[in-house]
């Protein structure tokens, strides 16, 4: 006896290719980058800093790394 073989369904190859991705797959990696990045950017302050809030020195020290 002889087994049947799955019919394969003829569909039209695209030349491009198309992923979606839920919310969150972007976002929460892209948080958790953010939080490790924050705590090595001045990992001798591990306390609060009262002065300029760390998204602004983040900021600032990413701007002093990019070329003119």
């Amino acid at each position: 006896m002889s087994a049947r073989t799955p019919a394969r369904s003829h569909r039209p190859a695209s030349d491009t290719v198309e992923v979606r991705l839920p919310w969150w797959a972007v976002a929460l990696p892209a948080l958790a980058f953010a939080a490790l990045l924050l705590l090595i950017v001045e990992p001798g302050q591990a306390h609060a800093a009262a002065g300029e809030p760390a998204i602004g020195r983040l900021l600032g020290h990413i701007l002093g790394l990019m070329p003119a």
